[in-house]
C-alpha cells in the first residue's frame, strides 16, 4: 500500500487584507499538520484574496503577494509538507495567475493557469495573460527578497507536474477543469496521481451537483485523487464562495483531511485497456523531480477514509445559509454595528428578515459550537459586556436588526400585523413610521410651485400623476430608511451606524418593476439575484424550518406595491401592474440570459413552449411586452443595489449582465420579424401537447412535438450551468 494524507483548506479570505489572509493561511497548515497531512491545498489566489480584480493590476498587491510568500518559507510552516499557494506573478511584461508550490522551505515550481475564466461574473483576462507555452518549463528568476531570504535563485515556471519518489502531483487551477480539454486528461497518462484544483467558484443555486459531476468525470475513466480546495464566504463582493465541506459555514478556516491508498489507483489503471493504450502514446508533460516521500507503507495505525457523503441541500436552504453567511461577513467586515429593513409585510422584504433572522441562529449555533471568532465578533457588533455574549437568536436580533413599517393611507392593516408579528418572532427592534405627513408636506409645496396637485388614477388623475404620487412615497421611504440607520445607533446609545438592507427581487430588476431610488436603494441586498417563485418555496419552508410560522400566511398573500388607494372595487397587485406573471418573468429571464434569445428567437421558442394555449399572435404581444418594458427600464439597473449573486439570469449591470442602458424601446426591427412570422403562421394555435415532464427537463421524445433546449430549459430552474 502507499497511503497519502491529503488536506484540502477552505479559507474565507478578504481582498486585499494580507494580514487576514496569511493568518488563515498559517492556521490551515497548522491544523492540516496537526492531522499528518503531507499536502495542503489552498483555493485560488488565496494570498491576496481573489475579488482583487482591478487591485491585482497594482505592482503592490504583487510585491505584498511575495513579502507573505516569504514569511510563509522563512518558518517551518512547509517543513514535511507540500503546499500548494494562490498569487498573483509577473513574469517579464505578463502578469500570471499563479500556484507556487512549496516543500521543505523551498519553491518547487511555480505553475501558471492556463485557462482563465472569462464569463459570468470573471474577468481574469482583464488582470491575467493564459499561460500558452505547454511544451516545457522554463526558468523564472525569483525576487531579490526572495533569494536574500531563501538563498534560491530560480525556479521551473510552467506546465508540468512534480515527480516525487514514489507519487507524481500536478496543479490544475479552477477553471481548466471545465474545459473542453483539461490538464487533467494527459496528466493522468503521463502518471499523476494526485490532482490539486485550487478554485475560485462562488454560490449558485442549484450549483453544486454541477461541481461534483465534474469532479466525478475528472478521475471516473483514469483514476487519481482529486483534491478541490476554494475560498468560502464573502470576499469583498457580490459572490459567496461555498466550501464542498460544510458549504455554508461561519467558520474563516476549514480544513478537510482524506487518507488514500495510491495503489487503487494504480490498480484501476492498469486494469482499462484503453488507458493502457493512450498512455503508451502520450504527449509527454514536463516534470520537476523532487527526491522526497510523500507516502506511508501498510500501517493498521493509518487507515483509509472512507467515502462522505455530500450534503445535498434544497435551494429553499441554500436561500437561508448561502446569504444569510455572506450578510454575516460583510456585517463583520464592514465596521456596521447591525442591519435596517424597511419591512412591508410583503414575500420581498419578508423573505430578507427571514434570512437575517437565520444569521442570527447561526451565529448562536457557531458560538455554541466552540468558534472563538464569531464569538468575538458577535460580542463586539452587539456592544456586550462583562463577558456577556449572544446565546438566544432573538435576544441576538433586537440587538443588531432594526426593522421599520413605513405605512401610509393606501398601507392595509393585513401588511401591517404581518410585520410586526415578523419582526417578534425574529426578535427585531420594530418601529411603525407613518409617512404620509412627509408625502402631504411634498404635494404642498409641489401645489405651492406649480399650482397643481395631482390625483390618483382611482381618483380621476392621469397615468402620469398616478405613476408620481406612487414614486413619492417609495422614494420618501428609502430617505427615512437611511436616515434611521444613521441615527438610530445614536438615539439609542450606540456606536457606529446600520447597514440599509434592499429587497428587490430578480424578476422585479429584469422587468424594472421597481422605482429609481426607492427601497430597492440600499446599502446590500440578499435577494436582489432570486427569483419570486424561489422566495415563495423558501417562505413556506422557513416557516416550518427556521420557526418563523407568519411567513405562511406572508407566502399566501397576493403580492401588492400598495402604492395606490384601496377601493370596494380596486385593489393593486403587481402582476396586474406588471402585465405579466412572476413565472412569465423567470421564463422570459432565461431565454434572455442563460439561452441568450433576442426578441425573434425568443417569440419563436415560446411559440413552442406555449404554443398549445397560446397562439402566434399572442405569443408575439406577450414577448414585445416583456421586451418594451425592459427595455424602458433597463436604466435601473445601473444603480441597482449590490445583491448575493445567486441565480443565472439575474439583470445585475455591474460585471454579470452588460449590456447597454439607452434602447430604442420600440424594437422596429426585431418585432416587424416577429409581426412578419406571425403573418406566415396566419395566427393559429401551433398544434402541441402540453409539455411533459421530460420535456421540461429538456428531454424530447422520440415521436417528435418537442419544444427543444432552450423552450424546455426556460421553465426550469436547474438549467444554466
Amino acid at each position: 500500500m502507499r497511503l497519502l494524507k491529503v488536506a484540502t483548506c477552505n479559507l474565507n479570505q478578504w481582498a486585499m487584507d494580507f494580514d487576514v489572509n496569511l493568518t488563515n493561511i498559517k492556521e490551515s497548515i497548522a491544523e492540516a499538520k496537526d492531522a499528518g497531512a503531507v499536502i495542503r491545498l489552498g483555493p485560488e489566489l488565496e494570498i491576496t484574496g481573489y475579488g482583487c480584480e482591478d487591485h491585482f493590476l497594482e505592482l503592490d498587491t504583487v510585491n505584498h503577494a511575495w513579502e507573505c510568500l516569504r514569511d510563509l518559507l522563512v518558518g517551518d510552516w512547509t517543513d514535511g509538507i507540500l503546499c500548494s499557494f494562490g498569487m498573483p506573478v509577473i513574469k517579464g511584461s505578463e502578469r500570471y495567475n499563479c500556484q507556487v508550490l512549496c516543500l521543505n522551505r523551498k519553491i518547487v515550481m511555480i505553475r501558471p493557469k492556463m485557462w482563465l475564466a472569462n464569463d459570468g461574473n470573471y474577468r481574469e483576462l482583464r488582470w491575467f495573460t493564459a499561460w500558452k507555452q505547454k511544451d516545457q518549463l522554463v526558468d523564472f528568476q525569483l525576487p531579490c527578497e526572495i533569494f536574500e531570504a531563501l538563498g534560491q535563485k530560480s525556479v521551473p515556471f510552467g506546465y508540468g507536474y512534480i515527480q516525487f519518489l514514489d507519487t507524481a502531483v500536478a496543479a490544475e487551477v479552477c477553471e481548466e477543469l471545465f474545459t473542453p480539454c483539461p490538464p487533467h486528461a494527459e496528466l493522468a497518462l503521463n502518471g499523476v496521481e494526485v490532482f490539486m484544483n485550487a478554485s475560485g467558484s462562488h454560490h449558485q443555486l442549484r450549483k453544486l451537483d454541477v461541481r461534483l459531476r465534474a469532479f466525478i468525470g475528472a478521475t471516473h475513466t483514469r483514476g487519481g485523487v482529486y483534491m478541490y480546495g476554494n475560498h468560502q464566504g464573502c470576499d469583498g463582493g457580490r459572490l459567496y464562495y461555498v466550501a464542498q465541506g460544510s458549504q455554508f459555514s461561519l467558520k474563516d478556516v476549514e480544513v478537510v483531511v482524506a487518507q488514500v491508498d495510491l495503489e487503487a489507483v494504480a490498480s484501476l489503471r492498469g486494469s482499462i485497456s484503453s488507458f493502457q493504450e493512450q498512455a503508451s502514446c502520450k504527449t509527454t508533460v514536463a516534470s520537476v523531480m523532487v527526491p522526497y516521500k510523500l507516502c506511508q507503507s501498510f500501517n493498521l495505525k493509518m487507515c483509509p477514509s472512507s467515502p462522505l457523503k455530500i450534503n445535498y441541500h434544497c435551494p429553499e436552504e441554500e436561500i437561508a445559509y448561502g446569504p444569510g453567511c455572506w450578510l454575516w461577513d460583510y456585517l463583520r467586515r464592514s465596521g456596521a454595528s447591525g442591519f435596517l429593513l424597511p419591512l412591508s409585510g410583503g414575500a420581498d422584504s419578508s423573505s430578507v428578515a427571514a434570512i437575517v433572522g437565520c444569521m442570527c441562529q447561526l451565529v448562536v449555533k457557531e458560538i455554541a459550537n466552540g468558534d472563538e471568532q464569531v464569538k468575538a465578533d458577535a460580542v463586539r457588533i452587539g456592544h456586550y459586556t462583562d463577558g456577556q455574549f449572544p446565546t438566544d437568536s432573538r435576544e441576538f436580533a433586537k440587538r443588531i436588526f432594526y426593522t421599520v413599517f413605513m405605512g401610509s393611507e393606501n398601507s392595509s392593516e393585513a401588511t401591517r400585523s404581518r410585520a410586526k408579528v415578523l419582526a417578534d418572532e425574529i426578535g427585531s427592534w420594530h418601529l411603525d413610521v407613518p409617512i404620509d405627513g412627509v408625502v402631504s408636506a411634498l404635494l404642498s409645496l409641489f401645489q405651492t410651485v406649480t399650482g397643481k396637485r395631482p390625483q390618483y388614477k382611482v381618483d380621476g388623475g392621469s397615468n402620469t400623476e398616478n405613476l408620481a404620487l406612487q414614486n413619492i412615497q417609495a422614494r420618501i421611504r428609502m430617505v427615512l430608511a437611511f436616515m434611521l440607520a444613521s441615527l438610530l445607533p445614536w438615539v439609542h446609545d450606540k456606536r457606529g451606524f446600520y447597514l440599509v438592507l434592499g429587497s428587490s427581487n430578480v424578476d422585479e430588476g429584469l422587468r424594472g418593476y421597481l422605482t429609481k431610488y426607492d427601497c430597492s436603494s440600499a446599502d446590500i441586498n440578499p435577494i436582489g439575484s432570486i427569483s419570486k417563485q424561489d422566495l415563495r418555496a423558501f417562505l413556506r419552508w422557513a416557516a416550518i424550518h427556521l420557526g418563523y410560522s407568519s411567513l405562511a400566511d406572508i407566502e399566501a398573500a397576493p403580492p401588492t406595491a400598495e402604492l395606490e388607494p384601496i377601493r370596494s372595487n380596486y385593489s393593486q397587485l403587481d402582476e396586474v401592474d406588471m402585465g405579466m406573471t412572476y413565472e412569465e418573468l423567470s421564463i422570459y429571464g432565461r431565454l434572455r440570459k442563460i439561452f441568450r434569445c433576442g426578441p425573434v428567437s425568443m417569440f419563436k421558442n415560446l411559440c413552442y413552449r406555449w404554443g398549445a394555449r397560446l397562439t402566434p399572435s399572442e405569443v408575439a404581444e406577450k414577448v414585445k411586452h416583456f421586451f418594451k418594458y425592459y427595455s424602458i427600464n433597463r436604466h435601473k439597473m445601473t444603480v441597482l443595489t449590490p445583491s448575493y449573486h445567486a441565480e443565472s439570469y439575474s439583470p445585475e449591470d455591474n460585471r454579470f449582465d452588460l449590456r447597454q442602458f439607452l434602447y430604442n424601446a420600440r424594437w422596429p426591427y426585431q418585432f416587424r420579424k416577429i409581426d412578419e412570422l406571425v403573418h406566415e403562421l396566419d395566427g393559429e394555435k401551433i398544434h402541441l401537447e402540453e409539455p411533459s415532464e421530460h420535456e421540461t427537463l429538456g428531454v424530447t421524445s422520440h415521436g417528435g412535438g418537442g419544444m427543444g433546449v432552450a423552450a424546455a430549459g426556460s421553465g426550469n430552474p436547474n438549467v444554466g450551468f
